[in-house]
């Protein structure tokens, strides 16, 4: 299994992308991946300077990442939601963070993945994403439309 998440599809690459290496995949149901934050990225010079920790969003971030690989479309996904995403611990630069996600429903296009975030088994970040299943389009046209509501 290649570790290398750009592999897997990911269409993210640096400063975005938030997973160092893919340390399981079962396409269409679940993977777990690692993030490791260096720390002289910019952002801890003023994410609490003298005591920095990774942003909340920069791991929700991370985990609809880990759900994307999960997800293995040959299409592609955008975040559609983040729900019930609580942070009980922080994530310090330099930690190694183990990231999870596990597929638990579908409906159409979107699916909703059980995603969490743990550094040495204490847990920085759990909840629920919802991705947007879409076809590719070139970035000079208008991403396609979402789903509404009825």
């Amino acid at each position: 299994m290649p570790a290398d998440p750009i592999a897997f599809g990911l269409p993210h690459r640096a400063p975005f992308l938030f997973v160092d290496r893919v340390t399981a995949h079962v396409p269409g149901v679940e993977a777990s991946g690692e993030k490791t934050f260096a720390p002289d990225e910019p952002m801890f010079a003023g994410h609490f300077p003298g005591c920095p920790i990774v942003p909340g969003v920069i791991l929700a971030e991370a985990l609809a990442q880990v759900a994307g690989i999960a997800g293995a479309s040959d299409r592609g996904f955008l975040l559609s939601a983040i729900r019930s995403m609580k942070f009980p611990s922080p994530a310090r630069p330099g930690e190694r963070i183990l990231l999870r996600a596990n597929k638990t429903g579908a409906l159409g296009g979107l699916f909703q993945f059980a995603v969490s975030a743990d550094v040495g088994g204490r847990v920085v970040a759990e909840g629920d994403v919802v991705l947007n299943e879409i076809a590719p389009t070139p970035c000079s046209q208008e991403p396609p439309e979402r789903p509404g509501p009825p």
